[in-house]
């Protein structure tokens, strides 16, 4: 699994409205604070607010802000939000996809392993994360 630039610009994106506790930021203030080019950051915010990570304002005073607690919110819940189901391999989804997944002896290592890594990622919080730097 590699996180893909989406992915650590929607995290950095997260920790900043984390840090501006229920006001509503605009897009331009994100993307200049966070050094995200703007346009890219617009739609990593439509996936955020699809997932409901985040809430969308319009008018002069619109922007966006956390729809959830930052407790509530995991480094999966980001991560896939924008990426969808985390894997090392794609049969560790669904074993469908490969015809030797019932004789694969190595396709039980792929599963644990995306076992333990949605698990170790959920327990990583958006809450804990601004508390080390505090």
């Amino acid at each position: 699994m590699q996180i893909t630039r989406e992915t650590d610009y929607a995290i950095r994106c997260v920790l900043y409205l984390v840090e501006n506790p229920g006001k509503v930021i605009m897009v331009d203030s994100i993307a200049q604070d966070k050094d995200i080019p703007k346009s890219f950051l617009s739609k990593i915010l439509q996936k955020l607010t699809r997932a409901d990570i985040v809430s969308s304002f319009r008018g002069m005073k619109g922007g966006f802000k956390l729809s959830k607690n930052p407790d509530q919110i995991s480094l999966l819940t980001v991560i896939e939000a924008i990426e969808g189901p985390v894997t090392i391999n794609r049969c560790a989804l669904d074993e469908n996809i490969c015809s030797l997944s019932n004789s694969c002896t190595v396709h039980p290592v792929w599963v644990a392993l995306r076992g333990k890594l949605e698990s170790w990622l959920s327990q990583h919080t958006f809450e804990g994360l601004t508390a080390k730097d505090k």
